[in-house]
């Protein structure tokens, strides 16, 4: 359970904190302005205010934190990870909701300003997301009552002379561009204003806003003044520094910091992918408190990045490193070129802190926690050692598990535990190609046997990655059956490797093992079993993720297939946008149109299709 003496050490700043139980599995992921007010009232009177809550709080065992800027920041990072880990109490305590944006459209003589909840590739700026969908819409209530600008969606250029204005534009919100009487550039000029106050920029909106206010609480006309009073608010909660969000950007970095004591040292990586942070690891390192800094980043970057599949563009760190062959290195894996930075000023500075930041944090208030952890996972692995009577530390360990659907869209899953920690990066997916209809057997033996194929050619050509390192021990999702097609998988190209099948109970639950033939019986309290069980449900999960993933893709295609207008590369954007079926069908002709690719006529093709077709 949550101690007093852990929740006393919570710091005040904003972030997201992840829930985890007995096996240490992510249950809830939520996000707060203040990490120590927001995860205390779970354990005070909010945590007993209902069913669902007391159920969740029952089994929380531990919790982490990470540290982030402000509010908007940690949505964001709260967002990504309910995707990445699927927390089973975000399902039941959470609406997964898209939040607003705020867009300015671009590629337009006469730019709008509006709230949208999806980015397209479309050129434009957006803004946000804001947690906060009323202060958007008072925000941009506000723009068109202080800037004239169009709220229509007139294709300008071919409406001039053939529209009457609108009604905006006898009450003077609106310029009137579709009058062909107003310049693009005089009109430009209040997107500009606009765009300032958006990027945090000094502007006069939040004056004239207060100037309306002033007059109305004057004139007694109360209500009004409240309603300015409001909007004052509303603005203050979009004026919080924000990243602006290209939607075509490809910006994607790791961010390095180290934090380190008397004894300890601790690595931080932030990853970042289109400009948004969407995780972080973080580790506890031996033997390095000697070290300075560099020497600890560029070891550090050596190991981490030897054997992953996916290298940033960018990489940033604390110093600059004296040892330039790092980049060349790193650069000849990508096959591009990679760039490692220290940077002195601006956002990538802030970032630099940011990790910082939060590796001193766990480091001064949860080094203890994390060394026992550690030890831990070194006498469960001990533990499996001498179970199997290995030899050697069993360092490496690498799960696979079948998903399918009677036999549709089956797939394979490869995650890789090294120290007892996930190594996210040696994560492999595999489509079973050769087997026809549900045969886990058949299809855990192509698998395999694709997997060593593939580290036996890349032994031969001297490519470093996943496959290249041969683990310790084979964890397979499965009894004695198939730990045997394995083994012959295994036999035949000549590999000898421990190999272990994870038996399940009546209630899909890990039991046991099954190794030479013999199951041997784990104690469920036992650190062995909390560590197999973990490894199993990660390999579960992973492969579940890429069948569902591979599933709604072959659905998406049967239904598009015959729409008019629609070919293969409309399909996979409106897919990339939308994200299912039903989401395209309930699109508007305008959120269709914001689609990289879709025209009016495409839309409306869409639109019809659905309807007669309903």
């Amino acid at each position: 359970m949550v101690s007093k003496e852990q929740l006393d050490l919570l710091p005040n700043n904003p972030g997201v904190y992840l829930m985890k139980d007995a096996s240490d599995t992510v249950i809830y992921v939520g996000k707060a302005k203040n990490l120590r007010k927001r995860v205390r009232q779970y354990f005070g009177s909010y945590g007993q205010s209902s069913s669902k809550v007391r159920a969740m709080v029952s089994h929380i065992e531990d919790y982490e934190y990470i540290i982030v800027e402000n509010e908007i920041e940690s949505l964001v990072l709260e967002q990504n990870l309910i995707k990445e880990k699927r927390p089973k109490y975000n399902v039941l305590l959470r609406d997964d909701k898209q939040y607003p944006y705020i867009k300015i459209t671009r590629g337009e003589e006469f730019p709008r300003v509006l709230k949208t909840r999806r980015l397209g590739k479309d050129g434009s700026k957006y803004y946000g997301p804001f947690p906060n969908t009323t202060a958007v819409n008072e925000a941009i209530d506000r723009i068109h009552e202080f800037y004239p600008i169009r709220d229509c969606h007139l294709n300008i250029e071919k409406s001039i002379g053939k529209v009457r204005p609108c009604l905006n534009y006898f009450i003077h919100r609106c310029m009137g561009p579709c009058t062909g009487e107003v310049s693009s550039q005089d009109y430009k000029q209040h997107i500009e204003d606009i765009q300032n106050f958006l990027d945090g920029k000094k502007t006069d909106l939040y004056e004239k806003v207060r100037e309306a206010m002033e007059k109305a609480s004057e004139n007694l006309e109360f209500e009004q003044a409240a309603k300015y009073r409001d909007s004052l608010r509303s603005l203050e909660i979009l004026s919080e520094k924000q990243k602006i969000t290209e939607a075509n950007s490809d910006k994607e970095q790791d961010v390095i910091a180290i934090a380190r004591d008397v004894n300890d040292v601790l690595v931080q990586i932030f990853f970042i992918r289109n400009g948004k942070i969407i995780g972080r690891e973080h580790f506890l390192l031996d033997h390095f408190n000697q070290e300075s800094t560099e020497e600890i980043t560029e070891t550090f970057i050596k190991q981490f990045y030897s054997g992953t599949a996916h290298i940033p563009k960018e990489i940033l760190v604390e110093k600059d490193l004296s040892d330039s062959t790092i980049e060349d290195w790193l650069s000849q894996k990508r096959k591009s070129r990679v760039h490692i930075q220290s940077p002195k000023i601006g956002e990538k500075r802030d970032l630099v802190r940011l990790a910082k930041q939060n590796a001193i944090d766990m480091l001064s208030k949860n080094s203890d926690k994390y060394k026992r952890k550690k030890n831990e996972r070194k006498m469960a692995l001990e533990d499996l050692q001498d179970i199997l009577d290995l030899k050697d530390f069993p360092h490496r360990l690498e799960c696979y598990d079948i998903s399918n659907i009677s036999g549709v869209e089956s797939v394979g899953s490869m995650v890789v535990y090294e120290d007892g920690l996930a190594k996210k990066s040696d994560y492999r997916k595999f489509k079973i190609k050769t087997v026809q209809g549900p045969d886990d057997y058949k299809s855990m033996e192509e698998v395999l046997t694709r997997r060593f194929l593939r580290g036996q050619a890349d032994k031969k050509d001297g490519k470093i990655n996943s496959f290249y390192i041969y683990p310790d021990v084979l964890l397979i999702d499965g009894g004695l059956g198939q730990v045997n097609v394995v083994t012959r998988a295994l036999d035949k190209l000549g590999i000898q490797i421990p190999i272990v099948g994870l038996v399940k109970d009546d209630f899909h639950k890990t039991r046991g093992l099954v190794y030479q033939g013999k199951e041997i019986r784990l104690k469920v309290a036992s650190r062995l079993y909390r560590l197999l069980f973990s490894i199993q449900e990660e390999a579960h999960r992973f492969a579940l993720n890429y069948h569902k993933s591979l599933h709604t893709k072959s659905m998406f295609k049967s239904q598009l297939d015959d729409i008019p207008g629609i070919g293969p590369k409309r399909k996979q954007a409106l897919m990339k946008h939308f994200k299912s079926i039903q989401k395209i069908k309930e699109a508007s002709i305008e959120e269709l149109k914001e689609v990289d690719g879709m025209n009016s006529k495409a839309a409306e093709s869409l639109k019809n299709y659905w309807k007669e077709n309903s």
